[in-house]
């Protein structure tokens, strides 16, 4: 990896922190959340964001592990009150849910 990622994906790392469903609300209202499934790394989908790399988010929205949040997610989200890790590529709010350990599966 280069170095220009690197300084990058740390810095997505040094910017992602929790958030709870009330303060991600006004982000979904304005269309603007990206949900990553567990088992994808969430800053890897910030750093393809950033770099827009379409080819890759293609894939993984093709696969739906990555998606736009609907309102499927934000009813559920009401219900279950889930913390999210989450990190801004503007416009974008890129979130995982938080498991039960408190940890995202591949954040590094």
């Amino acid at each position: 990896m280069s170095e220009d990622v690197e300084e990058l994906r740390a810095k997505l790392i040094r910017e992602t922190g929790k958030l709870a469903w009330p303060e991600l609300e006004r982000h979904f209202a304005r269309g603007a959340v990206v949900a990553v499934n567990p088992g994808i790394d969430l800053i890897d989908v910030a750093l393809c964001l950033a770099n827009d790399d379409k080819a890759v988010m293609e894939k993984w929205f093709k696969a739906g592990a990555v998606r736009r949040a609907e309102t499927t997610d934000a009813e559920a989200w009401v219900k279950t009150q889930p913390l999210f890790w989450a990190v801004v590529i503007a416009p974008w709010v890129v979130v995982q849910e938080v498991d039960e350990s408190g940890e995202v599966s591949e954040l590094h």
